[in-house]
């Protein structure tokens, strides 16, 4: 079997079959997991996971921030939205860790398995069809890895899926977001996730000796930001947030400003004969809630789950495949259109700018009056729809 993208669902499903004895090759065009700009929020679905499959202990010794709440500031007031300490279970926190540490600790784990293979620097730019079906991928300096079953993890600009011409339907997103760090000093704390004014929507992260900064800009204003030039976009980031102010010279140029296009989509069909997409690949997620990476895991186990036995006994049939399409189908829906909601209704307003005041929506008010109502959307971010769980156990050691 053969997994296109090493990311959170390529890794956790290459791992978890794997231990069920599958054979599975994992490509993953980039060197190493070392980069930025990917989403960190390992939220409690997640964590439980990782401690159904042994790892949670492991995990745990990375660097990382467990967030218990978050809270969003506007220009009368601070509000808390989720209380996530009000989670059942052990992990009744968000926690913020970066993406390569997530990802290192799953694929040292699944190297000690001798059914699986991660080939790094290895680029796919095509597939392989025997008639209808796909048999494989082609890569970039010409190797052809064949596979009775090939799964695209690929990402949202999923190579895999253009070449089988499988179109997302796409649903409008308001806003792209730049995206870069600012250096912290040791005894800079601040409980604060969000700040929203008029015109303006800044998101941060503490990850211990620097700060992740999430600036919200509208849809297509990239070139309109870089026009005012960057000391008015750094005017603006330490205005709204004094504590960055320390460290803002760390951001010397557009060159250390990422601009992450925000995108809300999904596939219909998820499967070819011989191909199936998750993930990113099938789905694209808007950072509202920073639940990419957990939906990702969800779908990897999902498809662990459902194909595990049927991949000892050959490529299943395209139906058999669907089955992963039509398990994670709503709960993907539901996560969508919590954040076209949210988008459509906090983060558009806010963009739009004007002279009035931002205020707190009604909404977010009542859940600061009644706190155990904060346990409800926090749920919804933390555990989501449909949780999935590990139900098979490791094949015995040969």
């Amino acid at each position: 079997m053969c997994v296109v993208g090493g990311g959170p669902a390529g890794v956790v499903l290459g791992l978890l079959l794997a231990r069920q004895g599958v054979d599975v090759v994992v490509l993953e065009k980039h060197a190493d997991f070392l980069r930025d700009f990917r989403g960190d929020t390992v939220h409690p679905s997640t964590l439980t996971l990782l401690d159904e499959i042994g790892l949670g202990a492991a995990l745990s010794r990375r660097p990382g921030r467990k967030v218990d709440s978050l809270r969003a500031t506007f220009d009368d007031g601070t509000v808390r939205v989720a209380d996530f300490s009000r989670l059942p279970g052990g992990h009744p926190y968000i926690l913020f860790l970066p993406q390569w540490d997530f990802l290192d600790v799953l694929a040292e784990e699944a190297a000690k398995l001798p059914t699986f293979t991660l080939l790094r620097s290895t680029e796919v730019v095509d597939v392989l069809r025997d008639g209808a079906r796909v048999v494989g991928v082609r890569t970039a300096d010409g190797q052809e890895v064949g596979a009775r079953l090939t799964v695209g993890c690929d990402g949202r600009s999923s190579v895999v899926r253009t070449r089988l011409g499988l179109r997302p339907r796409e649903f409008a997103a308001p806003m792209d977001v730049l995206w870069f760090r600012v250096g912290r000093k040791a005894d800079e704390t601040e409980n604060l996730f969000a700040r929203i004014e008029p015109g303006k929507m800044m998101v941060t992260f503490d990850r211990g000796d620097y700060w992740q900064c999430a600036y919200v800009i509208a849809k297509g204003q990239y070139e309109a930001v870089q026009a005012r030039g960057l000391q008015a976009l750094l005017d603006d980031v330490v205005r709204m947030a004094p504590i960055l102010r320390s460290g803002i010279a760390d951001v010397k140029s557009f060159d250390d400003v990422k601009l992450l296009t925000v995108a809300i989509n999904r596939l219909s069909r998820w499967t070819r004969p011989g191909l199936l997409c998750i993930g990113d690949a099938a789905h694209a997620m808007s950072p509202v809630g920073g639940v990419g990476v957990n939906l990702a895991v969800q779908d990897a186990v999902a498809t662990a789950n459902l194909l595990a036995d049927k991949l000892q006994r050959g490529c299943p049939s395209e139906d058999e495949l669907d089955a992963v399409r039509r398990r994670r189908a709503f709960p993907v829906r539901m996560t969508q259109g919590m954040q076209v909601i949210v988008q459509n209704n906090i983060i558009s307003g806010a963009l739009q700018g004007g002279d009035r005041p931002l205020k707190v929506p009604l909404i977010l008010r009542l859940l600061t009056a009644v706190p155990w109502l904060q346990g409800i959307p926090a749920r919804f971010l933390a555990i989501g729809v449909r949780p999935e769980h590990v139900q098979s156990k490791a094949a015995p050691t040969p």
